[in-house]
């Protein structure tokens, strides 16, 4: 890992779409603290409150390296921006399982699969070195085997882990079809400072902070494999470097599978009192387990997640406490 990280260092003209998204944000800051020239792509759209992502991506706004597209990915004319143009990151998408069902689908279609295809049809073009997708766990849905491996037949449960699938097979096809040197990343959970607002650990320490209950769906036994930001930016790095990557998909946890109620107990100790909890019924389109083997990317990118989740825990309510207390 460190020896993919150390030749990576060199001034490449990168693009990252969801730039100013949780994960995007944070690998934008990644490959310009390299020296990388970055151009970041993003909608603002209002699936949560624009003004924290404009806050997320403050820090890079007025690097010298660095250029913030605000647009519609598929209003953009790629052809054109692509040109010189090494490594594409695409990180944004129409995140959320719940919102996903009913009239909601046509947003996820749009901006998860639509946008992916056309994407790839402008790489098919241009002599990337690497496209890197930001997939998901939910393309697995129940999966039968724990830790589940790529091998693993994929079988979602909700629209939005159809649509990340599709999106998977997209590359795929365009990999195989026309050479495009795609990688597919299944982030498991991906947590930490600047976590989506709608996300389970930012919701829970946001309540811990004001003293309030928080709602769980289902009876809290549900397991989760969870991933530190870090680890999830430092596995886009390894993905966009390691030759044996080109064609394939990559399961991308954390090693910390737990259920639900530990979490909220390791919660509980960071914030020093007890949370109330008050038991919902269960999500439809959640999956009951999710557990990463992660052998696969250890084995050809080198990925080796490094931050425990009591760790990754504190170092979110840190962020929690500046950003609301």
């Amino acid at each position: 890992m460190e020896a993919t990280s150390r030749k990576f260092i060199k001034m490449a003209k990168i693009v990252v779409t969801g730039a100013a998204g949780f994960i995007g944000s944070h690998l934008v800051e990644t490959l310009l603290d390299r020296g990388e020239e970055v151009i970041g792509i993003d909608q603002f759209n209002d699936y949560y409150d624009p003004n924290i992502k404009r806050k997320n991506i403050s820090a890079s706004h007025d690097r010298p390296n660095f250029r913030l597209i605000e647009d519609d990915v598929q209003n953009i004319d790629w052809k054109t921006l692509l040109d010189g143009v090494e490594i594409v990151f695409h990180q944004a998408a129409q995140a959320g399982v719940r919102a996903s069902w009913g009239g909601g689908f046509r947003a996820y279609t749009e901006r998860n699969i639509n946008t992916t295809q056309i994407l790839l049809e402008a790489a098919k073009e241009k002599n990337l070195k690497r496209f890197v997708y930001a997939s998901s766990s939910s393309v697995y849905g129940n999966a039968t085997s724990f830790p589940t491996s790529e091998t693993t037949l994929p079988k979602p449960v909700s629209p939005y882990g159809v649509t990340k699938l599709a999106a998977e097979h997209l590359c795929g096809l365009y990999h195989v079809n026309y050479g495009v040197p795609t990688v597919a990343l299944r982030y498991f959970t991906v947590y930490g400072p600047r976590q989506r607002p709608d996300m389970a650990f930012h919701k829970f320490l946001k309540a811990a902070l004001h003293d309030e209950a928080i709602s769980v769906y289902g009876d809290g036994q549900q397991t989760r494999d969870f991933t530190f930001i870090e680890d999830a930016v430092a596995a886009n790095l390894a993905s966009a470097e390691a030759p044996d990557a080109v064609g394939e998909a990559f399961n991308i946890g954390g090693g910390s599978r737990v259920t639900l109620k530990q979490t909220i107990e390791i919660m509980e100790k960071i914030v020093g009192h007890p949370i109330r909890i008050n038991y919902m019924e269960t999500s439809k389109g959640d999956a009951r387990h999710t557990s990463a083997d992660v052998s696969k990317a250890k084995k050809l990118i080198g990925y080796a997640p490094k931050v425990s989740i009591e760790e990754g825990l504190r170092r979110e309510w840190e962020w929690i406490k500046a950003l609301y207390g």
